[in-house]
This record gives structure tokens, sequence and C-alpha cells, in this order.
């Protein structure tokens, strides 16, 4: 096993047992609910609790990470004598990565020789999660700190990320859709079909008439932009939707048989309280990213 760290935040969306068994280090994200803090832990018990309680009417708030946590927690990673890859997600989703730049200048200072990488994945939940795999992988086949960074900078934009929501209040709130196009949308049972573009942004790609057509057309998409299957990952992060995760893994490992792997894993809190639940995202290795 190469000697460096691979480390990442809490909205890579990874189970805490599989980043506890990979000795990958996160920082927590933290969130607000009925007046009380929280941090996210990423156990998978905590979001099945916090999803019911969003059905029953809490709502969630969150925020960002401060650079004086960043720093602590990167001088925390330091301590333990290797270099150190960090991995969080994209810029164009998280007002914290601004302040991911300013720790990350001061922990090199401190430790002059020796490498700390930031990465902008241009990359969210299982997309990221997907990317922390790829260099744990990449680690523990005795690749080098170099290596595993020109791996990742050269293949990032290949994340593929489709998404679907099931109430479009939350992208109302966070300024996604229109009030009306929300009011409108729920009265039809119109549900958008999301992506993450090149810059890291999430975007609407299309719009579908009812739950199922939505989860149809991302497998549709999939058909298109999983060229080469096999030996692959798929991963499906839920908020409170097991069934229809199943439901698409059943379907995936139809359609690619060749893929290693389809694991579902609750979605992180953090994405969420943005997005509600029911939402449903699938992330995989394509060519490129399109709507």
């Amino acid at each position: 096993m190469a000697e460096y760290i691979v480390a990442t935040a809490s909205t890579a969306d990874l189970s805490s047992e599989f980043l506890e068994e990979h000795d990958v280090p996160f920082i927590s994200y933290t969130y607000i609910m009925n007046n009380e803090l929280f941090e996210d832990d990423c156990r998978e018990d905590t979001k099945s609790s916090v999803y019911e309680k969003m059905r029953s009417g809490a709502l969630l708030t969150t925020s960002m990470i401060n650079t004086y946590l960043y720093t602590e927690f990167f001088d925390k990673l330091m301590a333990r004598g290797k270099d150190v890859i960090y991995l969080d997600m994209s810029q164009k989703m998280s007002t914290s990565y601004r302040n991911v730049i300013t720790a990350a200048e001061q922990i090199r200072k401190k430790y002059p020789g020796r490498r700390f990488y930031n990465v902008d994945t241009r990359c969210v939940s299982g997309g990221l999660g997907l990317l922390v795999t790829k260099a744990i992988e990449l680690r523990d086949a005795g690749k080098s700190f170099d290596e595993t960074i020109e791996w990742i900078e050269k293949n990032k934009l290949k994340v593929i990320h489709r998404f679907t929501v099931d109430d479009l209040e939350y992208l109302k709130r966070g300024g996604r859709v229109s009030n009306a196009a929300a009011l409108i949308g729920s009265k039809l049972s119109i549900k958008p079909v999301l992506y993450v573009p090149d810059d890291g942004s999430l975007k609407v790609g299309s719009k579908a008439h009812g739950r199922r057509t939505a989860l149809n057309r991302i497998l549709a998409s999939m058909k298109t932009d999983l060229t080469k299957p096999e030996g692959q990952t798929v991963l499906i992060n839920h908020a409170d939707c097991m069934e229809d995760a199943e439901y698409m893994k059943s379907k995936v490992i139809e359609m690619f048989p060749t893929v290693r792997e389809v694991r579902i894993t609750g979605l992180g809190v953090i994405i969420g309280a943005h997005c509600g639940p029911g939402m449903l995202t699938v992330f995989y290795m394509g060519d490129n990213r399109h709507a």
C-alpha cells in the first residue's frame, strides 16, 4: 500500500462503515433540524431517521465548514506523517470550497516538506464517492501520490451524475425552479431529471411525466453513455426510496451484466436537505457529461 492518505468530506455519501474499513478520514458538514445542530455522520440509521422526520414536516438547513475547522482537520491528517490527497464536493455546489483553498495554503506553509493536494472534483454525492473509491483502489494497488492525482484529474469529468427528485418544493427553495414551475409541476406530476455538467453545477436535463418515467429516463441515458461497463462500480444513492433504488439496481444489472458491482447507499442528509426525501441518484463512469 502506498504511503499517503486519501481523505474526503461527508458529502461523498459513502457509508461510515465503508470509510472506516478503507481508512478514509472525513470532515463532517453540519445541519440544523428543529433548532438543533447535528454533524453529518454518514451512518445509514441517521439518514433513515432524518428522512422520516422530513416526511413528517421537519425542515433542515445546512451551513458551510469554516476555515478553522478545515485547518484543524487537515493538521490532524498531516500529523500522521503522510502526504494527503483531499477530495471535497464541487465548488459550484459548496460555498465551503473557498475555505478549503485557504486552509490548504496554511497547511502547506506549516508543512513545507510535505505534500497536500486538494481536488476540485466537479462532483457531488456518489459521484464524489466514486472518485474517492477509485483513489482508494489506486492507493491500495501501490500507485504513487502523483499517479493517483494524475488519474483523478484526467478522469473526474467522466464521472456521470443522474438524479431525479420527488418533491419540487425543495428545488424551488434552492432557486432551481420557479414558484410557478413548482406549482404546475407538482399538479401534473412532472419530475425533473437532473445532471452535473463539466463545471460541477446542477442542471435540469429533461422533465418526465411521473416517477417511473423519470427513472426509466435515467436508464435510457445510461444505455447511451455507459459505454464501458466491464468491471465498473455503479453507485445508487437514495433518500428514503429503497424500492426505487432496488428497481434501478435490478435494471442496471439486467442491462449491464458485466458491471462489477451495483452498490446502494442512503443519500447523505446534506444533499438531501436541498433535494428532499425521494431523491434518487445514479453514478458511474462514462465518456463525457451531457444532459
